[in-house]
């Protein structure tokens, strides 16, 4: 049975689209077999995380035309399945959202999960990557305005019937106006399942055009990527920080 988890935040810019391709690519090291869909159909960005930008067939091509899902899935380095959307203008053009539904039926019980890289907001894209999903993984930042619109979000999945699976409290810098975790899972109701600190390191992975899992694999960061992808499939993680790592922690 495929589970399929929406990747949501209430706002832009909090980290969804490198959560969603370095979790896919966490969860597949692991021996799933995963397949991201870039369901943000306005402003893509997953196979510019993923390091592969354009691609012949898109996620557009498949709702839009007779192009079976199948023929939009590419296979990344990693082993991941990716189904991109176009990030062309023409691209946007009498496109329906709702279109990302059929595709997610049609692939159904072709791999083990599917990530969805949801829009972000309360926006029709981003009510059709909720309503496609059985679990949600919401990510936040830790300041209020992120929270606030995540509980939004977090209402709407209740909602719908969407599993909360959980918090990401992302690119956390320490700083003591931060909003803690105890304040987070309270506000939101739901547990924090993972804290991922602040790192300069995605911005080098991005335009390196490696995924950050790949860039840094022994960074703190990635770290907390791999433990988090363990959590969700009921795995221990094993791994260990390096030794002058852990000293500094």
């Amino acid at each position: 049975m495929t589970r399929i988890i929406s990747i949501v935040a209430g706002k832009g810019g909090v980290g969804k689209t490198f959560l969603t391709s370095n979790l896919a690519i966490a969860l597949t090291e692991l021996g799933k077999d995963v397949i991201a869909i870039d369901s943000n159909l306005t402003t893509p960005n997953l196979g510019i995380h993923l390091g592969i930008p354009l691609y012949p067939v898109t996620l557009q091509d498949v709702i839009k035309t007779k192009t079976k899902p199948h023929e939009a899935l590419y296979r990344h380095p990693s082993g991941l399945r990716v189904l991109p959307a176009g990030i062309g203008v023409n691209d946007l053009r009498s496109i329906d959202p709702r279109g990302v539904q059929n595709t997610i039926l049609d692939l159904l019980g072709s791999s083990d999960i599917m990530l969805l890289d949801s829009a972000a907001g309360l926006g029709k894209e981003g009510l059709v990557a909720l309503e496609s999903a059985d679990e949600a993984l919401f990510i936040v930042n830790p300041e209020l305005p992120s929270v606030i619109d995540a509980l939004k979000t977090a209402k709407l999945a209740d909602q719908l019937g969407a599993r909360k699976l959980g918090v990401v409290v992302n690119r956390i810098k320490g700083h003591k106006h931060e909003m803690s975790n105890a304040e987070i899972s309270s506000l939101l109701n739901m547990p924090v399942v993972a804290t991922l600190p602040e790192d300069r390191g995605v911005s080098e992975s991005i335009a390196s055009r490696t995924p950050f899992l790949h860039h840094k694999p022994h960074n703190e960061l990635s770290y907390g990527i791999r433990k988090l992808a363990s959590s969700m499939i009921g795995y221990d993680y094993a791994y260990k920080l390096p030794w002058y790592k852990r000293l500094l922690r």
